[in-house]
């Protein structure tokens, strides 16, 4: 048997606020899409937005339906419209915000199980990782250099 250890490593930010300009123009984007995102079963609105190498900023927000919980992902709408529009494209970085209609969302909330599927994808057809930027609705944001960095931040029922 071979042991190996893996480490990962994260930026941790108090707020929006200590984000670099692009940074933070991104997650104001994700914001946005998040504010337009169609939960009503759920009642938890995430948004994302991609930044593509061609300048271009690309949203996403989850897609619910009456035959719940058959719906659609912030991040993977935004990757797949991205894909299906600029099929050459490169990721630069992803931001995503989540809210809740029933509790402040306070803590960073990350991409599920399989939305961290479909971007490593990407992520290693490109051949380039891309950071990823999560919150909630405010406090503190997380920072990573890639999706493998993911590994140890876990989505659960907590943030519903």
């Amino acid at each position: 048997m071979r042991k190996i250890e893996i480490s990962t490593s994260a930026i941790i930010y108090k707020d929006i606020s200590e984000l670099s300009a692009e940074d933070n123009m991104l997650m104001n984007k994700a914001i946005e899409a998040r504010e337009k995102a169609y939960a009503p079963y759920s009642k938890f609105n995430v948004g994302a937005a991609l930044l593509l190498d061609n300048g271009e900023i690309v949203l996403g927000n989850n897609q619910e339906s009456a035959a719940y919980p058959s719906g659609m992902c912030a991040e993977r709408v935004a990757i797949w419209k991205a894909g299906s529009m600029y099929p050459e494209m490169i990721i630069k970085k992803l931001a995503i915000s989540a809210s809740s209609l029933t509790a402040k969302v306070d803590k960073p909330v990350g991409p599920c199980g399989a939305c961290r599927q479909t971007l490593s994808e990407y992520e290693i057809n490109q051949k380039a990782p891309f950071p990823i930027i999560f919150m909630g609705e405010v406090g503190q944001v997380v920072k990573t250099e890639s999706l493998l960095s993911l590994l140890p931040f876990s989505f659960d029922s907590s943030y519903l």
